[in-house]
């Protein structure tokens, strides 16, 4: 895999590089008029949805968490409450997750956050040599092995996905 070149810079590559973890940027045409930003990349990507996964914000007992789920499912907060030793979970305030990790939304990495949160990685990630997360901007995505991502975050895995009905 290849290292990071400098137009494709962001605190989330500059922790890869400087970590020593291969990865490989996936930069691409981002439309503006995207809602899905997950779903965008895997499509302009062509990689399957399963393997490109999303990051969400979320509140647990009053403090910011991250959950990383595929783009083709949604996250269960139940679950990532459960795998963070709480009761219950709530999508965090956008504006609150913005400031927390220096990221906009839909651009929103786990590597290279301003203030690291407690992570969880659904574990349907270790179904695949390697998965794609934000690189830490909308129009990049990053290539890496699902253990480098746990490592680098220190995240604890669970099943926290759930398929789109």
């Amino acid at each position: 895999m290849a290292r990071k070149t400098a137009s494709q810079g962001t605190p989330a590559t500059a922790v890869l590089a400087a970590a020593g973890v291969p990865f490989v940027a996936h930069p691409y045409a981002h439309d503006p008029s995207a809602t899905s930003y997950g779903m965008e990349a895997a499509e302009v990507l062509g990689i399957d949805p399963a393997r490109v996964f999303k990051t969400l914000m979320v509140e647990v007992e009053g403090k910011l968490a991250v959950g990383i789920v595929p783009v083709s499912g949604t996250l269960d907060l139940k679950a990532v409450a459960t795998a963070l030793g709480a009761k219950k979970a709530a999508m965090a305030d956008p504006k609150a997750a913005e400031r927390r990790t220096g990221y906009v939304l839909g651009g929103i990495s786990p590597l290279g956050q301003r203030q690291p949160s407690p992570t969880v990685l659904d574990e349907t990630a270790f179904g695949f040599e390697t998965i794609l997360v934000s690189g830490g901007r909308r129009g990049l995505d990053i290539e890496l092995s699902p253990s480098d991502l746990v490592r680098l975050t220190q995240a604890v895995t669970a099943r926290i996905g759930s398929a789109k009905g």
